[in-house]
């Protein structure tokens, strides 16, 4: 019994003796790193206090410690950032779906700003400002060197004045001006048309209003309709839609999905890790889907396309996505501002994380670029080919009853709409061809 007793002491003498010896080291690493972040932040307010003195002009002590946490904040990603109590406020305004400004989504790339996309129907999409091209200049001042914060409240201003902004676009061997009025953005989040028998749901932004607009709009589309064996199929139209709240781009993903996962979220630490889930219900009552995208879809419309691939719900079509596969948490602060700060990444139901990669579209359909407008162009009317009924002497067909010759008459002018669409929006007519041919395949029984 004495020698199991003095094993055992022995034994626990040799675990605190060990757990000394690796507790120890481990313990003087961690007080020599905060000895070194004690360090650091005395030496930003040595160089704080030396600005605030001998600056060669009186500076705002205010904006100098909110660029200071902003360039914190920037040196992390391109999405993280300080907002003001303004930028907070204006943030929180946008979110419900009206806004003033000029109606693009950027992000910072090599310096300058890039253009993710332009919102639908604002001043810079009729402006012709284009998904991907980078604005150097904003009337006239280099962009270059500024934070994107800092470069958006350059191209802010009051509703109706006029911005000049200096755009570098691929293709285009020179940079060129675009003239802009400021006006105020009202966001229709989901507009919804039918091009044929097919349900087109134009999603340009994922706010407050996304998911009751999109499920009124299908409702009353496929009532319209005559009910939903007179819809051929949906299409979701997510080109230069940017993104925005992470809860509707689920939301609208579980629209068309009956189970499964939809999407996870994954931080630093495992405990961290969210997955969201599909619930039973499907919008479109399993009538074929098409999803269009393209190199402006980003955030929560890679989030949808990607889950509706994944599930194979939906043929994706179009050019492949922006790529920003990453979720940031806005966090209030004191005084009104708040901190964007990237949290986690997120993943599609197979595991893919397409942060830098986007979502590869299944059908990859470039949309062709436009001819410019020749003003000097007289108009000559395209001749129509010749058929056998323009022959003199040709037989008439009078076998078709009343109605029939109606149906065929109908079927053309269905046919030339679509033709004209091609012109107008060939990505899209592809997508309602894709739906054409889907829906003639029988369900299998």
């Amino acid at each position: 019994m004495k020698k199991y007793l003095m094993a055992s002491t022995a034994g626990i003498l040799a675990g605190l003796v060990l757990a000394t010896q690796v507790a120890g080291p481990l313990i003087a690493q961690d007080n020599a790193s905060r000895a070194t972040v004690y360090e650091q932040l005395e030496l930003f307010g040595d160089i704080f206090e030396r600005i605030r003195a001998q600056y060669v002009e009186e500076v705002d002590e205010k904006a100098l410690i909110e660029a200071a946490i902003n360039g914190m904040l920037t040196s992390l990603d391109p999405h993280s950032g300080y907002l003001s109590a303004n930028d907070a406020a204006d943030m929180r305004v946008q979110t419900r779906g009206e806004f003033g400004g000029l109606g693009i989504e950027v992000t910072q790339e090599e310096g300058f700003v890039k253009v993710v996309s332009p919102i639908d129907g604002t001043p810079a999409d009729l402006a012709g400002v284009e998904a991907g091209d980078f604005i150097t200049h904003v009337n006239g001042e280099s962009v270059l060197g500024l934070t994107l914060d800092a470069a958006v409240e350059l191209m802010r201003g009051p509703v109706g004045s006029e911005i000049v902004i200096t755009i570098v676009r691929e293709g285009q061997t020179e940079p060129f001006d675009v003239s802009i009025i400021r006006d105020t953005i009202r966001l229709t989040a989901v507009r919804t048309r039918m091009e044929g028998e097919a349900v087109v749901l134009r999603v340009t932004t994922f706010n407050d209003q996304t998911y009751p607009n999109l499920e009124a709009g299908l409702a009353q589309a496929i009532e319209e309709a005559g009910g939903i064996d007179k819809v051929s199929g949906v299409v979701l139209d997510l080109r230069n839609n940017p993104g925005g709240l992470l809860t509707q781009a689920i939301r609208v993903s579980d629209a068309f999905l009956e189970a499964g996962e939809i999407v996870s979220t994954r931080g630093r630490e495992p405990q961290d890790g969210e997955r969201y889930n599909a619930t039973p219900g499907d919008l479109a009552q399993g009538k074929p889907l098409v999803v269009l995208i393209n190199g402006g879809s980003a955030s929560a419309s890679e989030i949808v396309a990607g889950a509706l691939q994944d599930h194979h719900r939906a043929v994706v079509i179009g050019t492949k996505s922006f790529g920003k596969g990453s979720v940031q948490t806005v966090v209030p602060l004191r005084g009104d501002g708040a901190m964007r700060l990237t949290t986690a990444r997120y993943y599609t139901p197979s595991g893919r994380s397409i942060q830098a990669l986007g979502i590869s579209p299944d059908i990859v359909v470039e949309q062709p670029a436009r001819a410019p407008a020749d003003p000097d162009a007289e108009a000559t009317p395209e001749r129509p080919a010749r058929t056998e009924a323009d022959l003199r002497g040709s037989l008439t067909n009078d076998s078709l009853s009343e109605g029939e010759r109606q149906k065929v008459e109908e079927e053309r002018a269905r046919a030339e709409a679509a033709a004209a669409l091609r012109v107008e929006d060939y990505q899209l007519a592809y997508a309602i061809d894709i739906l054409k041919g889907l829906s003639k395949l029988a369900p299998v029984e």
